[in-house]
């Protein structure tokens, strides 16, 4: 391998290069098609990758349950004199994430005590996800006119459900805290459902959305987008979690697909379950996650429905802003303090000066190759996934793109939030459930590719645009008409 540093190791503000914590789950991407794999094996941490194991996670940060250390085997926190405030992860999911929440500070304080075992640790879990790859995601709950739909339309879905939740639904009065106390009653009635029944259910279901995805069946009427992706979901949950009821999730949950260099931001105690695609993820120092369905893991149901918000609506979705007055550092920032994310980008014949930051930052190299300088003269060999530590009161960095190159050099850094007061993501609770159109209208117009930094909802409308009006015609066969651009 190629010598990665020359630095005076006496010098505490200089560039540390990293050893990253590689995490195996089920549900990871196996072999070398996984970017963490890939990561690993470069920066050394592997030897070889094995075909067969499932890389899902790379973690940068202190965290008990996998900290990182430098290069001599000295720990991340003993450098920076204590824990930071963030996690930081390359994420690789091969098949769907449980059904999840986690908790806000106070319920995960309570977690702990009562059950260390599960809950690792007392502090809460905001987090913010910046595509590298499209990813699929389901975040937040669907509005509750949308689900009343869904019920009418598909019978197996409302056998899982009371008649005195569904009722609760179709009568609902406009009053947002009557629809969330009404959405509340459903998701418990649905989570409750007896496995005998939601089996039996789900099986009738998955045979007859097999039939209507089939390339010979004829459907009564034009089969919007939307529909279309909600039921290929459900097959393919259903395909990854045999019996599990929870690939109905898609009935119950915003289903968005997120394009390279997008970003969204998921607060404490909002649904969501990420399903396939690779990521940079970013989150307070926690590994709290109370869960309900898509795993073997342990189950906690019970706390699951009394935490959430029942807010409704996704989570914004954002290419980022430009920082520090150069539109190849693009900054991602969450309405908490513990962190934020910037990816910086240097094409080929070019150089850019890495923010000089108050606090401690790591970065991890996401994207090409190139070289690095600064003051003290110390020069590093940048290449896809190899991680660093940049010192409160860093010299000046410089990283260089030689000309010749094909591609860019790219990096992700996180660090403690420095612009609280300009985030530039939100969650559906601070949103509010009537600025966000739902997965059945249509947008107006799409964003002018020009504007990267343009904060737009999920289905593409830039923020402030209004969608074209949702026109239901609801029957008691679930027949309904949407509208046609």
């Amino acid at each position: 391998m190629a010598s990665q540093h020359t630095w005076d190791s006496a010098r505490k503000s200089n560039i540390i290069p990293l050893r990253a914590v590689i995490k195996d789950y089920a549900w990871g991407i196996r072999g070398l098609d996984s970017r963490v794999a890939r990561f690993a094996l470069e920066s050394g941490i592997i030897d070889e990758v094995d075909p067969d194991t499932p890389y899902a996670e790379l973690w940068l940060g202190t965290h008990p349950s996998g900290p990182t250390t430098l290069r001599d085997g000295s720990s991340l926190e003993k450098v920076v004199g204590g824990q930071l405030p963030f996690l930081f992860k390359i994420l690789s999911a091969g098949k769907a994430l449980s059904i999840q929440a986690h908790p806000c500070k106070e319920r995960a304080k309570n977690l702990h005590r009562d059950n260390p075992t599960n809950y690792v640790d007392d502090n809460h879990k905001p987090e913010l996800a910046v595509a590298l790859t499209p990813f699929e995601a389901m975040c937040g709950f669907r509005r509750l006119e949308e689900i009343a739909i869904l019920i009418k339309k598909h019978p197996e879905f409302a056998a899982c459900i009371s008649d005195e939740a569904k009722l609760g639904v179709f009568l609902c009065s406009p009053d947002e805290d009557d629809k969330k106390e009404a959405l509340q009653a459903l998701f418990r009635s649905f989570m409750s459902c007896p496995k005998e029944t939601s089996s039996i259910q789900l099986k009738t279901l998955l045979k007859r959305l097999q039939k209507e995805q089939s390339c010979d069946f004829v459907h009564p009427h034009e089969e919007p987008p939307w529909e279309r992706k909600c039921a290929r979901a459900i097959l393919r949950l259903a395909q990854q979690f045999p019996g599990d009821a929870g690939a109905m999730a898609p009935f119950l949950l915003n289903y968005l697909l997120i394009a390279p260099g997008e970003s969204f931001y998921m607060a404490a105690n909002e649904p969501h379950a990420y399903v396939a695609g690779e990521i940079i993820e970013c989150m307070a120092c926690s590994d709290n996650v109370v869960r309900a369905g898509l795993t073997p893991k342990f189950k906690d149901v019970d706390n699951l429905v009394e935490m959430l918000t029942y807010s409704m609506g996704g989570p914004t979705i954002n290419a980022g802003t430009p920082a520090y007055g150069d539109d190849r550092i693009m900054r991602y920032t969450p309405p908490t303090g513990e962190f934020e994310v910037m990816v910086i980008t240097c094409n080929p014949g070019e150089d850019i000066a890495l923010p000089r930051l108050p606090v401690p930052a790591v970065f991890i190299v996401i994207e090409g190759s190139g070289s690095t300088d600064n003051e003290d003269g110390q020069r590093l060999v940048m290449r896809p996934g190899r991680s660093y530590l940049m010192p409160a009161g860093c010299p000046l960095f410089t990283c260089s793109v030689n000309a010749n190159k094909r591609g860019p050099l790219r990096i992700a850094l996180a660090h403690e939030n420095q612009h609280m007061d300009r985030p530039t993501l939100t969650s559906a609770a601070e949103l509010g459930s009537k600025n966000w159109s739902g997965e059945f209208a249509l947008p107006a117009e799409v964003r002018s590719p020009s504007q990267p930094g343009t904060p737009r909802n999920v289905r593409g409308t830039p923020a402030g645009k209004t969608n074209l009006e949702e026109k239901f015609l609801g029957s008691g066969n679930g027949r309904y008409e949407v509208p046609k651009l």
